[in-house]
């Protein structure tokens, strides 16, 4: 953990993390319900187990301060962390294309209401900033707009699918818009780590990404948001 950060930072990062957690799971089981196929069910099992895993093993990681060694050659953090993510972002939406029949059953309005996670989750950055560990360009004082979709998630979700008074085209452009809000964080927050990628922030880097428990933001939370951005628009677009 970043010993100059009061416990307040970590317990609410952790409880963000959790939610996301509880969220998925119940988004996933509810759909492999609706499917109705008991194969599918299990599948929902495996890969909710491996998640669970997946978490465990990175908190290990970063508590041990495994990813602190910066000088290491390939650096930890770019290949046990990075690496993992850009494979999520490029091979995803193949997949997902894949399970059509699971992804049709995921509720639209639930993908929509969950996104309003990246509200607590910018006060998170900027507790971060102010503690010296990340930059400024990271937060909402910088070049990170993603609050503004934790603050309209819950209007559009709303408008679209609760009353259903606004067209889904609405939510079309707002998740696309909330696509490249995402790519912009985590292009800047890649930039900003202390790796050979680094291109600015030199005087503050991104640091918090290689501590527990904010490992689970770049290998968790930010894949999770993507997913969801991204069975939304193909649902949309259909």
């Amino acid at each position: 953990m970043i010993a100059e950060l009061p416990a307040y930072v970590n317990l609410t990062f952790i409880l963000i993390t959790l939610v996301v957690l509880f969220w998925l799971i119940f988004m996933l089981f509810q759909a492999a319900y609706k499917v109705g196929n008991p194969r599918t069910r299990r599948n929902v099992s495996i890969f909710i187990a491996g998640v669970v895993v997946w978490l465990v093993v990175q908190g290990l990681l970063a508590y041990s301060n495994f990813y602190l060694n910066f000088d290491s050659f390939p650096p930890r953090l770019a290949v046990f962390g990075i690496l993992p993510i850009l494979i999520i972002f490029i091979v995803s939406p193949f997949l997902l294309a894949r399970i059509k029949s699971f992804t049709r059953a995921l509720s639209l309005e639930g993908l929509t209401y969950f996104q309003a996670i990246r509200f607590p989750v910018e006060i998170v950055l900027l507790w971060l900033f102010i503690y010296g560990a990340i930059p400024e360009l990271m937060t909402f004082e910088g070049r990170n707009f993603d609050i503004l979709m934790g603050i309209t998630a819950p209007l559009v979700a709303f408008v679209c699918f609760t009353r259903k008074i606004a067209s889904l085209k609405l939510a079309l452009i707002w998740n696309f818009i909330g696509l490249v809000l995402l790519f912009n964080i985590v292009i800047n927050a890649i930039l900003a780590a202390p790796t050979p990628l680094q291109q600015f922030a030199f005087d503050q880097p991104n640091i918090a990404v290689a501590h527990f428990p904010f490992i689970w933001l770049g290998v968790f939370v930010v894949p999770v948001v993507y997913i969801a951005h991204i069975v939304s628009i193909q649902r949309l677009w259909q």
